[in-house]
């Protein structure tokens, strides 16, 4: 264990872990891969401010990764996450290397239908099995009473919701909202492989689901046609090869027909200058997501 500037102890293996979590509580935790940004800091002030103690993993999870993927070049710098985690007020971080998280023999994976299935689950088979077998182990490790992700992940965040209520996880897991640039570009740390012009282009991401959303509020309830006029706002930019642009129900099972729900949403991933980019909104932003969600459901 070592202390970093701003008085963060950092950790290293689930011993560790262990003995400055033990006998402290509330614990609020937050997952994560690195290169934090100002989203990531978002999540650390609300789990500092609703816990006695705020604690950050830091770990750029292989299993989540295909074979197309960035993980040999997904940005680190420890040193600077260190700093955010300081500045936005965690107390513990847990640094541990793959060889702590999948030591020799590991043979056992979480997997998930339903959710996991459509959107991402499609585009990158094995994705959401990885991510549910980290995130169940650390929620282990870390035993915290709360945990916090981002709404930018927002399939990723129904996949741990189902997780945790199937395996009856003693944990809240709590939703926190997409942190933008001004310009709307959802904040990701992918977005650091990006250029300034690269990223103001980047922006028709979100122009996109503004359009779907102007689309419902002027009366169309049909998904088909709803879709239809996010892809043609993301055919302006000739940079732009989409994944997937859905408008979703709470189960994420895409419908031929809108019924109202304010969990309803859409979701677009799409890959701009080589670097795969998400966001999502609400189908309709006037429509408050309800203080209790259905067990399962995204926050």
């Amino acid at each position: 264990m070592t202390e970093a500037p701003g008085g963060v102890q950092v950790v290293r293996t689930p011993e560790a872990l262990r003995a400055v979590r033990q006998g402290l509580g509330p614990v609020g935790f937050v997952p994560t891969m690195g290169y934090l940004h100002e989203g990531h800091a978002a999540l650390i002030r609300r789990a500092r401010q609703e816990n006695a103690l705020a604690v950050v993993s830091i770990f750029v999870n292989p299993m989540q990764f295909g074979p197309t993927d960035d993980l040999a070049r997904y940005p680190r710098d420890l040193d600077r996450d260190l700093r955010v985690c300081a500045e936005a007020g965690a107390q513990v971080v847990f640094t541990p290397d793959a060889g702590v998280m999948y030591p020799p023999g590991f043979s056992t994976q979480v997997s998930l239908t339903g959710v996991s299935e459509p959107l991402d689950g499609a585009a990158r088979p094995g994705h959401f099995t990885g991510v549910a077998t980290v995130v169940l182990k650390l929620l282990n490790l870390v035993q915290p009473d709360r945990a916090y992700f981002g709404e930018k992940d927002w399939q990723q965040l129904a996949v741990i919701r189902r997780m945790v209520a199937d395996l009856n996880v003693p944990v809240q897991v709590v939703g926190v909202p997409t942190v933008r640039a001004d310009s709307g570009l959802a904040l990701s740390s992918r977005n650091s492989y990006l250029g300034t012009e690269q990223q103001a282009r980047a922006t028709v991401l979100s122009r996109a689901l503004r359009a779907v959303q102007a689309a419902y509020a002027a009366g169309e309830r049909d998904t088909a046609r709803l879709e239809q006029a996010g892809l043609d706002v993301l055919a302006t930019d000739p940079e732009v090869q989409p994944d997937y642009l859905a408008v979703v129900p709470p189960d994420l099972q895409r419908q031929p027909t809108v019924t109202p729900d304010p969990l309803n949403r859409v979701l677009v991933a799409a890959r701009m200058f080589g670097v795969r980019l998400i966001d999502n909104l609400p189908l309709d932003p006037a429509d408050p997501v309800p203080a209790a969600l259905p067990p399962g459901g995204p926050a």
